[in-house]
């Protein structure tokens, strides 16, 4: 089978195209080299291993001989990967945004060969022109007849469109030092955009968000107000129970095509699974509600059983797309059940039952996403409440979650006799860094220490295959290469991680090398005038950009700033801390347009408190100390464990000691600490009084 140059890449996006006779490029200096030798523009693609719409166009165009050719006429062809680029994807999707108000993948870009300046971009494109969209064919014999005729223009625009993406990606708007009323005109914001019959915020498409979830739990904790809290914990209800959420193995699809989050777009991120689980974790915290500790764990488990590898890193994703029962490459196919599937496992007895406990139906619930046209399939969801469809069918809650548990048991073995969708790998070091810490966090929150050991094996994989000779953090790892220099995210999550599993283990060193890292994220990312660059002065991008906004994922500048601040208690160091003021106040949009920065919210939070530091000391007693102060919802709060290690990274530590031999516990807040107790009850007190004094 013919293959272009994609055939010696790691990517998995990369290799699903080097047998498409597209004459496709990595992204190199040598890809441009080429273009300006044959004087052609570059086409840019950009997507990912498990994004559908990056498979239709594939389908389509890349491997149709005729849409090939046009574009191999017209264009170098490159090829990117955004998960292992993010930074050349943010370029160019800055740039598509800014021109079309809105963006998505595939990504679709026109560059000059010499500058990389982009003069056309767009998203999905058909082969042929349709319903106002140019097809690709089309849009290769157009720019080519162009760049001959008319480049002058072509090349101005281009310059133009460079500093529309300057403006976006490099300038700053100085902002003002935080204060409690940016963070209720916040909670205001999101409560007007706010769905109080299903949950989640704004119109569909519906995305989980878990960063704005975790900001509005935090907010109810910090101000005993219950309604922040109320929107979370509703958010987190409509999808723990919806058709985002596999019901049969766990784990969460990327997001809902309908308002209800019934219908999902199938494709499974790891980085959704770590921070619905951080914030179902904490909702669990808060609440008490089993419902959100359920959630989270089904969510870890499915990380732990089916994307964590045997050498202890976690793969990225698994697609959207798998073959049906006809051999048919279909979003969903993996997961969905016509009644008649259903029947045949079930058995037809049972189908009353099934249509009640997981939301099915005789005509089927799902309805595709892009033709809006139901399939006669269903997606498995917990349409209600447990005790209402327990009514309903005649049974108790107990016999109901019975019947549900063995129906889902034949069920699942049923769906293992499927095709599985592709799983993606290849293991990246800022989606590991965010699952670590997710991991360890509910580890010790939970009292799930096979969480906790799941993310010791995922950093020692990090520090063991992804960090250079010099201490510097490598990107991605796959088949035995890691490669593509880290990024701030890289650096920034695995400090998070690091830190909660300090936390979780009670190992200073983990602490140790957490401040050791962001150390060297500062040196090769901090700007002189405050905050981070997403990539150091190496990059070989068009802008070298601060990547402000939150997206699926927090931004790294955001949890940069988090870090910063929770390090800088944990050290008494105050740069630490100076660092982090400079970075939340470098931009006045942090703080203006809260739904697109939440996690720069929860940097607010922190540095306008409480953010406690709670020593326990070695003694008798200490594990019935730990647990009783674990037992406090406490976000951010540093939980350190006395030793000689520790003392020499926090030197305010070294003079704390035991009472009468006993474990002790120091709550501190802002340099002051409490009376130091030993009485787990007292100290459990002792802690929660630094919030509320108001239950939710």
């Amino acid at each position: 089978m013919p293959t272009n140059r994609l055939a010696s890449e790691k990517s998995p996006y990369l290799l699903q195209h080097a047998h498409n006779p597209v004459e496709w490029w990595p992204w190199s200096d040598a890809a441009f080299e080429e273009a300006r030798r044959r004087d052609v523009p570059v086409f840019l693609s950009v997507g990912y291993a498990t994004c559908h719409w990056c498979h239709v166009m594939e389908e389509e165009s890349f491997e149709d001989a005729e849409a090939a050719q046009a574009l191999n006429r017209a264009f170098v062809c490159i090829k990117v990967d955004r998960e292992e680029r993010p930074d050349v994807d943010g370029v160019y999707m800055a740039a598509c945004l800014a021109l079309n108000g809105h963006g998505g993948w595939p990504l679709t870009a026109l560059l000059t060969p010499d500058t990389r300046e982009p003069f056309y971009v767009s998203t999905y494109l058909p082969k042929h022109s349709r319903s106002g969209r140019i097809g690709v064919i089309d849009l290769a014999d157009r720019v080519r007849q162009l760049w001959a005729a008319d480049r002058k223009n072509i090349v101005a625009s281009a310059a133009k469109v460079r500093d529309v993406v300057e403006e976006v990606l490099v300038r700053t708007e100085a902002g003002q030092p935080v204060s409690e009323d940016d963070l209720a005109r916040a909670v205001s914001l999101f409560a007007s955009r706010f769905d109080p019959a299903h949950g989640g915020f704004g119109r569909q498409p519906k995305f989980p968000s878990p960063h704005s979830l975790l900001f509005l739990l935090r907010q109810s904790r910090r101000t005993g107000d219950p309604k922040p809290a109320e929107m979370a914990v509703r958010t987190l209800r409509g999808i723990a129970r919806g058709g985002i959420t596999d019901a049969l193995a766990g784990g969460v699809h990327r997001y809902s095509t309908d308002a209800r989050w019934l219908l999902p777009h199938f494709e499974k991120m790891l980085y959704d699974q770590a921070g619905l689980a951080m914030a179902w974790t904490e909702a669990w915290e808060l609440t008490g509600d089993e419902e959100m500790r359920h959630a989270a764990e089904r969510t870890l488990e499915y990380v732990v059983r089916d994307l964590q590898q045997p050498h202890g890193g976690i793969a990225s994703a698994e697609d959207a797309d798998s073959l049906d029962a006809a051999g048919r490459r279909e979003e969903g196919a993996f997961y969905v059940w016509t009644e008649s599937e259903l029947a045949g496992v079930l058995g037809e007895d049972q189908l009353n039952a099934a249509r009640v406990l997981f939301g099915t139906t005789a005509e089927g619930n799902y309805v595709d996403e892009a033709t809006r046209q139901r399939t006669g399939a269903n997606v498995l969801h917990f349409p209600d409440d447990l005790d209402r469809l327990a009514a309903t069918i005649g049974v108790s809650a107990e016999d109901a979650e019975r019947q549900r548990r063995s129906m889902a048991e034949r069920l699942l073995e049923a769906r293992a006799s499927r095709p599985r969708p592709l799983l993606d790998d290849k293991i990246l070091t800022d989606w590991n860094g965010l699952a670590i810490a997710a991991l360890a966090y509910a580890g010790r929150a939970l009292s799930r220490p096979d969480f906790t050991e799941a993310a010791v094996r995922a950093e020692a994989f990090l520090r063991a295959h992804l960090m250079d000779p010099d201490g510097h953090l490598l990107h991605r790892w796959r088949e035995g290469e890691a490669a593509i220099a880290g990024m701030l995210d890289d650096y920034a999550f695995l400090v998070w991680g690091l830190m909660e599993l300090a936390a979780a283990t009670r190992d200073a060193s983990y602490l140790q090398r957490a401040a050791d890292l962001h150390d060297a994220m500062r040196q090769r990312f901090e700007a002189d005038g405050g905050g981070f660059f997403l990539t150091d002065e190496s990059a070989d991008v068009l802008v070298r950009q601060r990547a402000l906004d939150d997206g699926a994922l927090p931004s790294g500048h955001a949890v940069a700033i988090l870090n910063g601040l929770r390090l800088a208690a944990a050290t008494g160091r105050g740069d630490l801390r100076e660092s982090a003021e400079r970075a939340l106040a470098s931009d006045a949009r942090l703080l203006a347009t809260p739904s697109g920065h939440a996690a720069h919210l929860l940097g607010a939070q922190l540095l306008l408190g409480p953010l406690p530091e709670i020593v326990i000391t070695e003694g008798e007693g200490r594990q019935a100390l730990a647990a009783a102060l674990g037992e406090v919802y406490a976000p951010g709060a540093l939980r350190l464990y006395r030793s000689e290690a520790l003392a020499g990274l926090a030197p305010f530590t070294r003079e704390m000691t035991g009472i009468d031999g006993r474990a002790t516990a120091y709550v501190c807040i802002a340099g002051a600490c409490q009376a130091p107790a030993h009485d787990p009850a007292l100290a459990a007190e002792t802690l929660a009084t630094l919030y509320s004094d108001r239950t939710l």
